[in-house]
């Protein structure tokens, strides 16, 4: 040691121990970085259950309603994408999605579970669902025309006249709110057409309506009743638009639920208005009903903001659901109100030179809605 000391530099003694020193203080200035390890979730399970699935009804209620259960082993958050664009995050894993496209359709359900480190594992299914319109059941118009004399002026008024060139389609009939032309008697609604002489007109009749008292948007209307008879007769159960006194017709869409013509008598159609479609429509559909001027028949309209059906005794003859709505194809998105009324002879048929009198009758009126 005498020697090393002796022969050694002392600057180059005092600088190595300053770089020994200076080594010591930094143990981790050149250790490699740890290494991540990745997560990924394990033993994915997914299940599905629609809704009131069931052997008689295997795509469910109608409600469009799914539940969703995932677990897997290491999974801190789970993303559900349903098939058609929607995407739903959460940590629980268990997730209600209700679908709002109606019919049936298919959709395949994905799963995704991810772990602390962001890493994942996936799964799929693959389902079929129904998706209906929830039923309209609670009743909020009616009129069983229960008591004899004069229709309930809280409920129905009248449109008198000849209207505009016929009421618009060159019909014959005077209309009035006499006892002679509309009644209720035994139970039903009376609304009789006569050939007769009445200020200027051959024919009377009658034409009764809620303007101004009820009207609504989207439900269900059921109208019980047995049609009149007669080459000319032209009886209608029908709607207009609320709006009719600010945008006019067809602006604010006509909804036919019945029109008959005498001189097509075992036919019944229902129509829509538009002003994409007005006066000759192209949108209407008929059903054969061979007895309907001797026995009553439920016509029935149920309406909402996806389409319009038109039915018979629960016999469905036209569903009106445009591709495109807009204000020319679907004036149907503001209130309606209804029309009870029988006409005589229009532009385009006569009447039969021997007819004298027919009556249509009205059981009831009713109107659902959800």
């Amino acid at each position: 040691m005498r020697i090393f000391f002796k022969y050694c530099n002392p600057i180059i003694f005092i600088g190595l121990g300053l770089l020994l020193s200076c080594s010591e203080g930094n143990d981790d200035v050149d250790s490699p970085t740890p290494e991540v390890v990745e997560i990924i979730p394990s033993n994915l399970t997914l299940d599905v259950t629609i809704v009131g699935a069931n052997e008689d009804n295997p795509l469910g209620d109608g409600s469009g309603v799914i539940k969703c259960v995932a677990k897997a082993t290491d999974a801190i958050r789970y993303e559900f994408k349903f098939g058609n664009g929607d995407v739903v995050t959460n940590t629980t894993g268990t997730v209600e999605y209700t679908y709002t496209k109606r019919e049936t359709n298919s959709y395949t359900v994905y799963v995704y579970a991810y772990s602390k480190t962001n890493d994942f594992a996936s799964l799929s299914k693959k389902i079929e669902i129904l998706v209906q319109r929830p039923a309209f059941d609670k009743l909020v118009f009616s009129d069983e025309f229960d008591t004899d004399g004069n229709p309930d002026e809280t409920k129905w008024g009248y449109e008198i006249g000849t209207g505009s060139n016929g009421w618009g389609n060159g019909e014959k009939q005077y209309y009035t709110k006499r006892s002679e032309n509309v009644k209720i008697e035994g139970g039903v609604l009376k609304i009789t057409a006569k050939k007769e002489e009445y200020l200027g007109s051959k024919y009377t009749s009658a034409r009764l309506l809620t303007k101004g008292k009820f009207d609504f948007t989207y439900g269900r209307v059921e109208v019980k009743a047995k049609l009149p008879k007669g080459e000319g007769t032209w009886p209608a159960i029908w709607m207009l638009g609320s709006n009719i006194s600010t945008v006019g017709w067809p602006a604010c869409g006509e909804i036919d639920i019945m029109e008959h013509w005498g001189h097509n008598h075992a036919t019944v159609q229902s129509a829509l208005h538009t002003p994409s479609s007005s006066g000759n429509t192209v949108n209407h559909g008929s059903q054969k009903i061979d007895d309907v001027s001797t026995a009553f028949h439920v016509y029935a309209v149920e309406w909402d903001n996806y389409e319009i059906v038109f039915s018979v005794d629960g016999n469905i003859h036209y569903t009106y659901k445009p591709a495109n709505k807009n204000s020319d194809t679907w004036p149907f998105n503001a209130s309606q109100f209804l029309i009870l009324n029988v006409a005589m002879g229009g532009s385009w048929f006569s009447i039969d030179p021997d007819f004298e009198s027919s009556t249509m009758e009205v059981d009831y009126v009713r109107v659902y809605q959800n």
